[in-house]
């Protein structure tokens, strides 16, 4: 699945950061552009900017946010 088809859903990524750092998240991805998403960041409770470069995988978690 592309993360484009992502939008308004809440998924698992893995990811790498420019450090080279990989690690699990579950995000609700609001927006899309210029190469970066837009979400919110469940567990850490605030929104991020992650490359899509950066996104090793994804996994829909099954829920819509309306």
């Amino acid at each position: 699945m592309s993360i484009e088809k992502c939008i308004g859903r809440i998924v698992d990524i893995i990811y790498q950061d420019s450090k080279g750092i990989i690690t699990k998240r579950q995000i609700n991805v609001y927006r899309i552009a210029d190469g970066k998403v837009r979400a919110f960041d469940t567990a850490k409770q605030s929104f991020r900017s992650l490359s899509i470069s950066g996104i090793l995988a994804i996994q829909p978690v099954g829920r819509y946010v309306g």
